[in-house]
């Protein structure tokens, strides 16, 4: 068995078989069990709970036990995730990358289709028709707050996994629905599932990756949500063209069954707490039921309140994000800007087919080519983003004495906050027919641009920020930005038959400014003063 480590601390009875609490990762620095001037005795001498007692041999108190604190065996302990090989971390992240893109791809892939399904299902209401696709945005808000804590009650891989089969069964059930109101709750049901990788996604990333190499990692996982519902549309487009509705169901849960095999595989679980909480129990098993009665065996993530009830274990972890949401001046502000970049992108998926259907008469086939564009914008700024992010993180890095910052990712919102407003400017002012269409696709393309650098600078600040509730931190924010991917698209349709293209899309480019260009500055002035207030934010520091 791998050398564990003991700390001398008070403690109160074995572990039961109710989740741990993993709320206070400070703990007194280990004492190696292997250091031959500690005594030879299966009963250790513990520290008195109050310091007011008498440390007196003669008169222990019977509260007193022994606490063997599990922790990594050293910093290149091959069982930390952080350890693992490149093969093995890139494998995870590649698999995580990919429940994050098949899901948003199953949320817009049947937008282009919606017409055709209105028709067979008799719907006249604009409003019901965009809900029809707009509903799976909308659980992409609830399920996080649920999903985010229960990985860190039960592990990252374990939830992930169950979360997509679940997705898998009611996404299939969409393609069987038989009127508008069982397509729309199965919709949503299927999106509670699909949300899991949204917060729980950047959580393994936390898990696995060193903050000074976070960054192409994050790159890709940021990338996937947003390139689903690029490539989900285009091929929607098709499907409705040239096929039934129904294989825009059919079509997705084939990937996501693939998908799902090959998670079953190479997904691993990563959340440092549950491995070694996993460690602690084997070693409890290990001994013998006499000595185990007398010695209390806790992981290094325990806290002194970790004999609590499973329900207040869980109620505690299932309330963090509201926590979060509601005392983290951080989780509020970016939130927010989050929100209004992905409803804006929401926005214009499901805009494009009216300006190149409506404005250039061109089929539903061609016309969904033009997410492309989009798709340009969104992977030509990732790649180069992810080459300068560790690059930029590193630089500072250096020149903080070896200290990082989740400062330290925020350079790249800078351009990002330009390209989107300049975007919006573009295509709106360039969608009309005396216009050629390559115009208007390249305001897409910088829409696209400016949405990416934002997510990639928000998502690496919050996970830097509060690495160990990574995945609830992130459902408070995915809480926000849903709610505005769900209900951005159902206001434009409106929007823009009042106000026209230009107009419209000037009004979302004078807020992006106004709200955008800011807070790249504001956050790298006062960010680090916020997060010294921020309880969670300390917690979070890598050990």
């Amino acid at each position: 068995m791998p050398q564990e480590h003991t700390s001398l601390v008070p403690g109160s009875g074995l572990s039961s078989a109710s989740p741990t609490v993993h709320d206070e990762p400070g703990i007194s620095r280990p004492v190696d069990a292997s250091d031959p001037s500690l005594p030879e005795t299966d009963t250790l001498k513990a520290k008195p709970a109050n310091k007011n007692e008498s440390n007196d041999d003669d008169a222990p108190s019977s509260e007193q036990q022994d606490a063997l604190v599990i922790d990594w065996d050293g910093p290149d302990d091959p069982l930390n995730p952080r350890n693992w090989s490149y093969k093995k971390k890139w494998a995870a992240t590649a698999i995580v990358s990919a429940f994050t893109f098949i899901s948003p791809v199953s949320s817009s892939m049947m937008a282009p289709a919606s017409m055709q399904i209105a028709g067979e299902f008799g719907i006249t209401n604009t409003s019901v028709i965009a809900l029809l696709t707009s509903v799976f945005v909308a659980a992409y808000a609830f399920g996080p707050l649920f999903l985010g804590p229960l990985s860190e009650l039960y592990g990252r891989s374990r939830v992930l996994q169950i979360a997509n089969m679940w997705y898998f069964a009611w996404n299939l059930g969409c393609a069987f629905a038989q009127n508008e109101g069982q397509l729309i709750a199965f919709r949503f049901l299927a999106g509670l599932g699909g949300s899991a990788p949204l917060s729980v996604g950047g959580g393994v990333l936390g898990d696995l990756w060193k903050p000074e190499e976070r960054g192409q990692a994050i790159a890709l996982y940021s990338l996937a949500p947003l390139l689903g519902p690029v490539i989900g549309p285009t091929c929607g487009a098709w499907i409705a063209q040239k096929s039934t509705w129904r294989w825009v169901f059919w079509s997705t849960t084939i990937a996501d069954g693939v998908v799902q095999i090959l998670g079953l595989f190479f997904l691993r679980e990563t959340y440092a707490p549950i491995l070694l909480e996993k460690k602690a129990e084997q070693m409890r098993q290990s001994l013998d039921p006499e000595k185990a009665q007398k010695r209390e065996i806790r992981t290094v993530f325990d806290g002194q309140d970790r004999h609590r009830s499973w329900k207040q274990i869980v109620k505690k972890a299932l309330i963090r994000p509201f926590v979060l949401f509601y005392h983290e001046p951080i989780v509020q502000l970016l939130g927010l800007y989050m929100a209004f970049v992905y409803g804006t992108l929401y926005l214009f998926l499901t805009t494009i087919p009216s300006i190149f259907e409506g404005v250039y008469r061109q089929s539903v086939g061609i016309a969904g080519l033009h997410y492309f564009a989009l798709g340009v914008g969104l992977t030509g700024a990732s790649q180069l983003n992810a080459r300068m992010l560790d690059r930029v993180y590193k630089y500072f890095q250096e020149k903080n004495g070896g200290v990082g910052k989740p400062e330290y990712r925020l350079p790249s919102m800078v351009p990002g906050a330009f390209l989107l407003p300049a975007g919006l400017f573009i295509t709106g002012w360039t969608a009309r027919p005396d216009v050629h269409w390559i115009a208007p696709d390249i305001g897409i393309a910088l829409v696209g641009a400016g949405t990416i650098l934002n997510f990639q600078s928000i998502q690496t600040y919050v996970i830097d920020t509060f690495t160990l509730h990574a995945a609830s931190a992130l459902a408070a924010v995915t809480f926000f930005r849903s709610l505005a991917g769900f209900g951005f698209p159902l206001f434009a349709p409106a929007m823009y038959s009042a106000l026209g293209y230009g107009k419209g899309d000037t009004i979302l480019a004078c807020v992006s400014i106004v709200v955008g260009i800011p807070a790249p500055f504001l956050f790298w002035t006062y960010g680090e003063r916020i997060r010294n207030a921020s309880k969670y934010a300390r917690q979070s520091i890598p050990r």
